[in-house]
Formats: C-alpha cells, structure tokens, sequence
C-alpha cells in the first residue's frame, strides 16, 4: 500500500511540476510587466486567450503546419500587447492604480465578450493525438511534456535575451530605477513598449502551448483557470525570477491535487484565500510603516 501511495504522490509531483511550466511562463511575462512599467494586466490571460484561437485558426483554417502557425502565435500576441500598451496603459502610466485596475479589467470583459460573441462558448479542438509516456507505473502525458518543454525554452530566451542583450539591460535597470533611467537618456517609452510586447509573446507562447500541448482544447473564458492564478504567483514571487519557478510549482500541484480531492472549485476557493491573505498582510504592513514613520 505504501508503495501505491509513493508511486501516486510522485506522479502528482511531477505532473504538478509540468503545469506549473505553464504558470511559470504567465508569471514570468507579468513579472516583467508590473517590475518594469509598475501596472498589473488583469486582462493578461485574454492575451493567451487570443493565442489559443490565433494558433487554432492558423491551423485548422488556414492549413499552417504547427511549427509555422507557433511563431506566428506569439508574434500576433506580441503586438496585441504593444498595442494593447498603447492604447490603454501609456494614457494613464500617470494615473492612480485604481484606474489602472479598471481599465486592464474592462478590457478583459471586452475581449472575453468579443471571443463569445466571435467564436461561440463550443470547445474547439486542434485533433493532436499524442501517446502516453508511462514510466514505473507512473502516466505522463506527451502533450504536457511538449507543454514543459515549450514553455522553459521560453524563460530561457528570455534570459538570455535580458541578460546579454543592450535592451534587456535597459529593460532590468529600468525596473530598479524608472526615474534616474529617464536621467540618463534612456527612452522609456520605447522601453516600455518594448516590455508590453514581450510580456504578449510570453502569453503567445503560453496559449500556443496550452491549446497544442495541455488541454488541446479552447476556452473563451480562461482567466478564473489561468490569469487569477498567475498573478497569484507573481506576487508570492515578489517579481523575483526563481521565486516565480518555485511558487508556480507548488501552485501547479494544488491545482492538481485540488482536482484529485474535489474537481469542483476546492483549488479556485483554496487560491482565492491565499490572495486574500497576501493582499490584507500587504495592506497592514504598509500601513504600520506609514504609521511608525509619523510617529517617529
């Protein structure tokens, strides 16, 4: 019995290790969205939304193969989100956060609105059959490994793209110091821009993955699944790039085994306290700080 018992657990380790992946990667491109621009995208899974039915026409439409329809994805997403900056955050980078919230969140009923009334509720699917991995009495599904693999090649363009190019150097030190940046002759509305686009391509890659790779299917309302989720981790992350891996992993597995236990709500209900617990200790904190610096 016990080895049934470790052979499960280690199954759900490692399947909630592939997901979190995926979460990894939504995490990520918000990471580098609210560090550098200091605005959090409520409407950023409408962005993998967009990619999922991008990739889906592309292919079953337009008769691309995958391997030309996947770029294509994420570039399409990469402008939705450079113009999505444009029109809707650049007007109000000066704006109290609240306004931010609001338009990021009206956005996002937009966009799930035009999906419903565009493309219908129906589930739509790519028709990949791929065959299951099993290994010592352990399941894994090949799609969610193509899933894993897509989606940490894409955190590691990233880095290298942050770490050894001029960009990604402006882009990092931006994020610590917007104001002495602007100083120094950096443009960052280029920068900011730039940020936008590749925080799109992040969840181009991400719909692109989910819809070829994790559940095969679409759905015009992702955000309580994914979105939710991914600002969850990039908060308990603090925007820190390791932090994001190793909380996206253990977000993975609740979700997993919230499934296992009751398929319900029980992971929805189960993040939705943890957010609700890190925003009320953030609120306090900020709040005996302002306190203690009148007092002193």
């Amino acid at each position: 019995m016990m080895d049934i018992f470790d052979i499960y657990l280690l199954e759900a380790i490692v399947n909630g290790i592939l997901l979190g992946g995926v979460l990894a990667l939504l995490a990520l491109g918000l990471n580098l969205i609210f560090g550098v621009i200091d605005v959090t995208w409520i409407c950023y899974a409408e962005l993998v939304m967009i990619g999922m039915y991008g990739m889906y026409y592309l292919v079953q439409y337009f008769g691309l193969p995958y391997y030309a329809a996947a770029p294509l994805t994420i570039l399409l997403v990469a402008a939705l989100g450079a113009l999505l900056h444009l029109l809707v955050i650049a007007p109000l980078l000066s704006a109290p956060p609240i306004n931010q919230l609001l338009a990021t969140g009206g956005v996002l009923f937009v966009l799930q609105s035009f999906a419903t009334v565009a493309f219908g509720i129906d589930f739509r699917n790519l028709g990949i059959r791929l065959p299951v991995l099993q290994f010592a009495e352990m399941h894994f599904s090949y799609s969610r490994l193509l899933a894993f693999a897509a989606a940490l090649g894409g955190m590691v363009l990233v880095y290298l793209f942050m770490t050894r190019t001029f960009v990604g150097t402006a882009i990092r030190a931006i994020s610590q110091d917007r104001q002495i940046m602007a100083l120094m002759g950096v443009d960052t509305r280029r920068i900011y821009l730039i940020t936008s686009a590749l925080g799109g391509a992040l969840a181009g890659l991400a719909g692109m993955s989910e819809v070829a790779g994790v559940v095969h299917r679409l759905q015009q309302a992702i955000s309580p699944g994914y979105g939710f989720t991914a600002i969850i981790v990039a908060y308990i992350a603090k925007l820190h790039p390791y932090g994001v891996i190793v909380a996206a992993i253990a977000f993975g597995a609740l979700i997993l085994a919230g499934r296992e236990i009751q398929p319900s709500g029980i992971p929805a209900m189960i993040q939705g306290i943890i957010l609700f617990c890190l925003i009320a200790s953030e609120v306090v904190l900020r709040y005996r700080v302002r306190v203690e610096r009148r007092v002193a």
